[in-house]
């Protein structure tokens, strides 16, 4: 059902009430990876507000140039962080892309990029035979030789991919996880679809320390994909869908809370009682699942250190992950757990506030603008000499990887906890 006086459709459209929030004051400029590069009002905040206000007055129709601005937004949120007015531009963003999705005819080549990119990365299952292939394909060489004749694109997820790891694309986590003392909190893990294949390690790692901090740590076998990467396309039905799956899984656990370990994950869940609001049989269910949601960092920073920490004199910088740090205001409690390690030196890094130019699928979709945060991004690593880079999602990692090279290590934040704890080669 469409409004005719509006070019968006009513399933829940930009809220007239948000658009009318932003002023356009501007202070949002400054922190929008898209302005800083190219200057250009229509792909500002305030710049795409006015879009979206035009379409929803129906004075401008959403193929063409309005879906162009949107696509260019990473949806890092930096710009909800620096506006005075408290816009809500993730909720008009979140509003926005699904419109797109349903009434735009994109071109063959990208609509077909973006499905290939949904059949395989919700799937476990999909992304260990892709591992296996990874592995084949970086072993024989073409990577050097197809960089220069592939699409920028098909290039730049070559890029990012990881180095593959087979025993731990292919390792289970175990289901249950005792601390050695008193049980101070119990908990449930999501593992991730991504992170648990490629990033094995930082859901081990996870485990580990809280279970030396003292929580019994449960681990679904059956759980995939959060609907993350649906939620931040725009692809609305797919994220309707995994966030139910997801639900599912969790609800009946009688755990104190749901520990993510991937800042896009975290931030997508605790938003599932929006998503789901207007559903009665899933809103208060969605409801109360999020409110149990909760970074690593979180809950360590809610608990006394109780793990010896071994003394670690290394010089440390920390990147704030934007569905972290931006998304759901968790900046200072990864800073205060890595604070418990003796010795740690902890810094910032210049222009904190911009992306990286990960931001879910965007530096697949856009690579030519994520080439250039990402370069930026790992200029302002040199800048700081850190001996390890530390940031709290896997996407960040692949990303600046790709740009600062192998001279300077990059790590989860529990996997450096890990390491203080149980020593550089685990328990």
């Amino acid at each position: 059902m469409t409004d005719p006086t509006s070019s968006f459709d009513s399933h829940h459209p930009p809220s007239r009430e948000l658009l009318d929030d932003c002023v356009h004051c501007g202070f949002c400029l400054p922190t929008c990876p898209t302005y800083q590069l190219w200057g250009e009002e229509m792909d500002s905040p305030r710049g795409r507000i006015y879009l979206m206000d035009l379409a929803e007055r129906g004075e401008i129709e959403l193929a063409g140039a309005f879906t162009e601005h949107i696509d260019a937004c990473l949806g890092c949120m930096a710009c909800v962080t620096s506006c005075p007015s408290g816009v809500q531009y993730d909720r008009l963003l979140e509003a926005t892309r699904p419109q797109i999705e349903r009434h735009v005819e994109r071109k063959t080549s990208d609509r077909l990029f973006r499905d290939a990119i949904f059949a395989l990365f919700p799937y476990r299952r999909r992304l260990r035979a892709a591992a296996v292939l990874g592995l084949a394909y970086q072993k024989s060489g073409l990577p050097r030789l197809l960089e220069r004749v592939l699409p920028a694109r098909l290039r730049a997820t070559q890029a990012l991919l990881p180095p593959v790891r087979l025993r731990e694309a292919f390792a289970a986590l175990p289901r249950r996880v005792r601390p050695s003392g008193p049980v101070r909190r119990r908990v449930a893990l999501l593992s991730g679809c991504v992170q648990d294949v490629f990033f094995h390690e930082v859901n081990a790692a996870t485990q580990r320390v809280l279970a030396a901090e003292g929580c019994e740590v449960l681990t679904p076998r059956r759980q995939g994909c959060c609907g993350a990467l649906g939620l931040h396309a725009g692809r609305e039905d797919h994220a309707v869908e995994r966030a139910r799956e997801t639900i599912a899984t969790f609800e009946a656990l009688p755990v104190d809370a749901i520990v993510v370990n991937v800042a896009g994950c975290g931030s997508s869940m605790k938003e599932y009682a929006t998503l789901l609001a207007d559903d009665p049989e899933w809103a208060e269910r969605a409801r109360r699942v999020s409110a149990k949601v909760r970074d690593v960092t979180e809950l360590l920073a809610e608990l006394e250190p109780r793990a010896p920490r071994r003394r670690m004199d290394t010089r440390v910088a920390y990147h704030d992950a934007c569905h972290l740090g931006h998304a759901q205001g968790v900046r200072d409690q990864p800073r205060a757990v890595l604070r418990t390690i003796p010795g740690l030196e902890l810094v910032d890094l210049p222009e904190a506030e911009l992306c990286c130019g990960s931001a879910g699928i965007y530096n697949m979709v856009q690579p030519e603008p994520a080439a250039e945060l990402g370069a930026r991004k790992a200029d302002n690593v040199r800048a700081v000499a850190p001996e390890l880079l530390v940031t709290a999602n896997p996407g960040c990692l692949l990303q600046i990887r790709r740009y600062l090279g192998d001279d300077i290590p990059l790590r989860h934040p529990v996997q450096v906890l890990d390491a203080a704890i149980h020593g550089p080669n685990g328990p």
